[in-house]
């Protein structure tokens, strides 16, 4: 049976009301002191040196932070794969990822730049010149301004890409007329398989094993360690011509809503720590490419290596087909002539 509120009960209740709005303060800042959590998405495999990259990484960035930060890096395509954590990264699920450039191309053409005719067959430094500079700087903010996404700083490097064939030994450029090339994809890497007289063909990286075994296609275009780790030796893979026709990379990037909370302080801490160490991650990628090289060598495979010279002069070669071929890969002329600024010509 209802009846009137008792003046203990009102005056009970009326405390409680107003210590509702006291105890907020305090949850805020209870939230506040706990870690951010970071999580990093690769779909590499952990001996890949970009994975050993972003864990040193991480690692530092959990010290630095004083336990302000914690993070956690899955691993072989756990979360996501690189197709897809971009997307992951910007609703996010994640927040930190490093895909391939050429995996950006979908929402930025321009980021795969170091695949253009104008650094074709060039050393690692020279493309790093425009990585590093006014190019690599026009597509990081063409990036953020597309998706809203923080790039953390300067970008990993993976290695040259270079020819692999079965059964026909390559002694020399030439020897790629008239063969069927695997190409990973992407108007450039096609433009370059028919200037030297291939036939394009694009097989997913998984099915390539079985492709090359069955012969259905000649040769391809893959980095030195890509072709051990897959063991394509064991597939019929036998010879390379060396010509470093494109450099890669891969692009550090960050959740936006993330970052603003880290605050100036954190944020800053988390740029000096990757560029302090980038060298010293480029340099253990070049380490890697080459350690291949050799342990393919026990494995039987040959290598013909294209005189830096030869490269020189075919590159001048490409360059009347450049912009046609950007306009193909949907570049902006105004990347190509940052491009080709950055690096003297």
């Amino acid at each position: 049976m209802s009846g009137p509120i008792s003046r203990r009960v009102f005056a009970t209740a009326a405390i409680a009301g107003a210590a509702l709005p006291l105890s907020r303060p305090f949850l805020t800042r209870a939230e506040a002191a706990a870690p951010l959590l970071l999580r990093a998405s690769v779909d590499t495999a952990p001996s890949h040196p970009r994975n050993i990259a972003l864990r040193d990484f991480l690692g530092k960035v959990e010290k630095a932070s004083g336990g302000a930060v914690r993070t956690k890096l899955f691993e072989s395509g756990a979360l996501f794969p690189d197709l897809h954590v971009v997307k992951a990264l910007v609703q996010g699920q994640v927040e930190l990822c490093c895909p391939g450039t050429w995996t950006l191309t979908g929402f930025v053409p321009d980021a795969d730049f170091s695949e253009l005719p104008g650094l074709y067959g060039m050393p690692a430094a020279g493309v790093d010149k425009a990585v590093d500079g006014a190019a690599g700087k026009h597509v990081n903010g063409e990036m953020t301004k597309k998706l809203g996404v923080e790039i953390l700083g300067g970008w990993l490097n993976w290695g040259f890409n270079n020819w692999f064939s079965s059964k026909k030994p390559m002694t020399s450029l030439e020897s790629l007329r008239g063969m069927t090339l695997r190409s990973p994809g992407g108007a450039l890497n096609s433009w370059r398989i028919k200037f030297f007289g291939g036939i394009p063909n694009v097989t997913a990286w998984p099915d390539v094993p079985l492709a090359m075994s069955q012969g259905n296609f000649d040769g391809l275009i893959t980095t030195n360690d890509s072709t051990l780790t897959a063991k394509l030796f064991d597939s019929g893979m036998r010879h390379s011509l060396q010509d470093d026709q494109a450099y890669s990379y891969y692009m550090p990037m960050m959740n936006h809503a993330f970052w603003q909370k880290l605050g100036p302080k954190l944020q800053a801490t988390m740029r000096g720590l990757w560029e302090e160490n980038l060298a010293a991650y480029r340099n253990r990628t070049a380490e890697t490419q080459a350690s291949a090289q050799a342990e393919l060598t026990k494995h039987g495979v040959t290598f013909v290596v294209v005189p830096a010279a030869e490269r020189a002069a075919v590159r001048e070669k490409m360059l009347p087909g450049q912009a046609k071929a950007a306009a193909a890969a949907h570049m902006t002329p105004e990347l190509v002539k940052l491009v080709m600024q950055s690096v003297g010509a």
